[in-house]
């Protein structure tokens, strides 16, 4: 699955166009590489997303099309979640 669909459907970022807009920006990486909105995303794969100051690194439990809100939390789980440090 691309990973701003992975990332729409999963609620990690509500959005389609934000989350290719992020990934464009090189703001998220896939099993530590910079990844872009059309990167391939499976099971196992380790995604770090910045989020303004706090940098979130989750792990791809599984790839579904569709998901109900209650459940989208399921595709993922949350490895650390930490603030960088300013430049």
């Amino acid at each position: 699955m691309r990973l701003d669909k992975f990332l729409k459907v999963s609620r990690l970022i509500k959005r389609r166009t934000v989350a290719k807009d992020v990934s464009d920006q090189g703001r998220i990486w896939i099993n530590g590489k910079e990844a872009k909105a059309s990167s391939t995303v499976k099971a196992g794969d380790e995604l770090t997303i910045q989020f303004g100051q706090k940098n979130v690194t989750v792990r791809v439990e599984r790839i579904v099309e569709t998901v109900r809100k209650e459940e989208a939390g399921e595709m993922y789980t949350v490895l650390k979640e930490e603030m960088r440090k300013a430049d």
